[in-house]
């Protein structure tokens, strides 16, 4: 399929999803794609027939306590639901997107990391699937900085696609945004993918680099964007002495919970443990 007809795909399935659907059609045929996906509706604030429309649903908010965020300053929570894809160190300016398939981390984050910032960095890819929770959460209280919006294609980001297409992550269209928090910069990475087309970050409009939040500072745990259908999260961590080092018993593939520990920081260091300070707390 060539990228115009993936587009016109996307487009398609946008409109359609945008398309009002009658109240007495909306429970079931919500129930419907909740069996076809497995989504969790237990979890999606009632009632089902408040959603006017498949795109609503799509990004459905959850339930109060139906997440909860670490208390414990050393984590580094997931922000978003999903399956972890893979997790590793920036190897020469690459990083693995698949078995057997790499791409260079900074053509997928853009102009707004530093000249040899991203060198041994480390990195976490989670996939999220039609049936998850399709908002992203900051995960650790932070300034957005810069954002870099990188238009393209919308090749599917299924684990199954990624190992037969080599660079998905940097030709689909995308947004990387620079967090700068207490312990140091991070960057997120939204990409999109086959069937989705519009990429939302809160405060900032689209194609925009820099947020209209008078205080562009999000805090651990509020919403900070989203995308509709399944679509992928890259969270890239400069290395350093503050870099947040891989969970142990945490493998490739296992499902996540957005605000379940993804990694932890080292113990060691002025930002660490009880000498830590700041609005995080």
């Amino acid at each position: 399929m060539s990228k115009p007809w993936r587009a016109t795909v996307s487009h398609a399935v946008g409109w359609l999803a945008d398309r009002p659907v009658p109240r007495a059609a909306r429970a079931p045929l919500y129930r419907a794609y909740a069996r076809a996906t497995g989504a969790d509706l237990s979890e999606s604030r009632p009632p089902l027939d408040g959603y006017p429309n498949l795109s609503a649903f799509f990004v459905r908010r959850l339930v109060d306590g139906a997440r909860t965020w670490p208390s414990a300053p050393d984590v580094f929570p997931s922000p978003a639901d999903g399956r972890l894809q893979n997790q590793g160190i920036v190897d020469q300016g690459s990083l693995l997107q698949a078995k057997g398939q790499s791409y260079r981390v900074g053509e997928l984050i853009g102009d707004i990391a530093e000249p040899g910032e991203l060198d041994s960095a480390r990195a976490w890819t989670v996939y999220l699937s039609p049936r998850d929770y399709h908002r992203v959460h900051c995960p650790l209280t932070a300034k957005l900085a810069a954002a870099a919006w990188q238009g393209g294609d919308r090749f599917s980001v299924a684990p199954r696609e990624l190992s037969n297409r080599p660079r998905v992550f940097v030709q689909n269209e995308r947004v990387a945004l620079r967090m700068e928090s207490e312990r140091g910069p991070y960057f997120l990475v939204l990409v999109g993918a086959l069937n989705v087309g519009r990429l939302r970050v809160v405060g900032l409009e689209p194609l925009a680099r820099q947020t209209s939040r008078k205080n562009p500072v999000f805090q651990r745990g509020e919403e900070l964007g989203r995308f509709e259908l399944g679509s992928t999260v890259v969270v890239v961590w400069p290395g350093g002495p503050h870099c947040p080092e891989p969970l142990l018993g945490l493998v490739e593939g296992a499902a996540l919970k957005m605000g379940e520990p993804l990694a932890r920081f080292p113990t060691r260091g002025p930002s660490s443990g009880k000498n830590r300070h700041g609005p995080d707390e």
